[in-house]
């Protein structure tokens, strides 16, 4: 125990870094426990949109989602989910809800309203139409 100790002190900014490190880490698993919605791959995607009805929501601007959307997505913007304006969803409450933005970033706080709001299967496509491309998965050009 004295060795570690000795070890603390001598190295107080490798110490430090690794403790922030780990509460970063212990943070960051509580939270996706915790959240309303479900983290997902793009192979989880196609198969929730395949065999379950699975509805995909791309919260990107408008011009990004003309530049290329995943098939048959509806485009709502994280503005109109935060005033509630989600009408176009309320027929699939119960069907999986799959949120798309460009990283996976900004599409958590709209699953985590869309959660709230009722929605029971939201899930959250992990790091976005970047994973979707990774995977070669094909995207739909030009207005819907």
């Amino acid at each position: 125990m004295q060795e570690y100790i000795q070890f603390f002190q001598q190295n107080l900014m490798l110490s430090v870094v690794w403790v922030g490190l780990l509460v970063a880490i212990i943070v960051t698993m509580y939270k996706s426990s915790t959240a309303p919605f479900k983290t997902i791959t793009a192979a989880e995607a196609t198969f929730l949109m395949n065999k379950e009805k699975g509805v995909v929501v791309d919260i990107r601007t408008k011009d990004e989602f003309k530049s290329g959307h995943i098939t048959d997505s509806l485009h709502i913007l994280p503005s109109e989910i935060k005033e509630g304006n989600t009408a176009s969803l309320e027929k699939h409450k119960s069907d999986p809800i799959i949120v798309v933005c460009k990283t996976g970033q900004t599409a958590r706080e709209s699953a985590n309203l869309l959660a709230k709001a009722g929605f029971e299967k939201v899930n959250l496509l992990r790091n976005g139409l970047i994973s979707w491309n990774e995977a070669n998965l094909p995207l739909v050009r030009g207005k819907k």
